[in-house]
């Protein structure tokens, strides 16, 4: 069973060709697409020839349309498009830049007739940078313009500073020129060092000396009555 047949183009149909050429299609694409369609029948002479005015016509308006893309190549060359949108602080997009919102932009700067298909992203756009965009109508019709992705808003990158941990354990701050800056803190005052051999001076004593040796003062001597307390002495 053949896999591809024989059609003539009763329209033009992008990719395939213009009204009046005979293609080759897989039998699938011909079956569930192009005779569904009206767009293609089966080829003869007469067919060919009654189309032949209606080719003429399409070949007029896509000679039209390749001067227009021409044209808009030559003013896209070197083109800077701007959008804004929404991020958080550090300039991740809430949603990425597409395709559609690419061409959609570039139709309301004037450049008419650019489709979603002609604009070629080499990575996803998801942040707030500057990209190199590729816009391409054909192999030899083509320019790369320059987009500006931008904040909707101020940002506050440039005032947040970065906190870090030092190996002992202590806090230090990036300043915005990337230094790392301890911060100010009251000194320690320590307690001076204290020589346990060093004698203490003469009249100083601590006080956990003074007690026992008042008690050993008023301890009464051998063979004497102790004094009792709250009485006083006889004339």
């Amino acid at each position: 069973m053949a896999r591809n047949v024989e059609l003539l183009l009763t329209e033009s149909v992008e990719n395939l060709g213009i009204v009046g050429d005979v293609v080759k299609v897989r039998l699938g694409y011909a079956r569930n697409f192009l005779l569904p369609r009206q767009l293609a029948t089966e080829p003869s002479e007469e067919l060919i020839r009654n189309l032949q005015a209606k080719r003429l016509e399409a070949e007029r308006q896509l000679a039209e349309q390749r001067n227009q893309r021409a044209a808009t190549i030559e003013k896209l060359a070197g083109y800077e498009l701007h959008i804004e949108r929404s991020c958080n602080d550090q300039g991740i997009l809430y949603a990425g830049v597409t395709q559609q919102e690419i061409a959609a932009a570039l139709n309301s700067a004037g450049f008419a007739n650019i489709r979603p298909r002609d604009v070629r992203l080499n990575e996803a756009i998801k942040r707030v940078d500057t990209y190199t965009v590729h816009i391409k109508f054909e192999t030899d019709l083509a320019a790369d313009i320059k987009l500006w992705v931008m904040a909707d808003r101020k940002l506050d990158t440039e005032e947040r500073e970065e906190i870090e941990i030092d190996d002992e354990g202590e806090v230090v701050e990036k300043g915005k020129g990337g230094r790392s800056e301890r911060p100010e803190r009251a000194p320690r005052h320590k307690a001076p060092p204290v020589d346990l051999l060093e004698k203490p001076k003469t009249g100083w004593a601590p006080k956990e000396e003074a007690a026992p040796a008042a008690a050993a003062a008023e301890a009464p001597a051998d063979g004497e009555k102790p004094k009792k307390a709250g009485k006083k002495a006889k004339g």
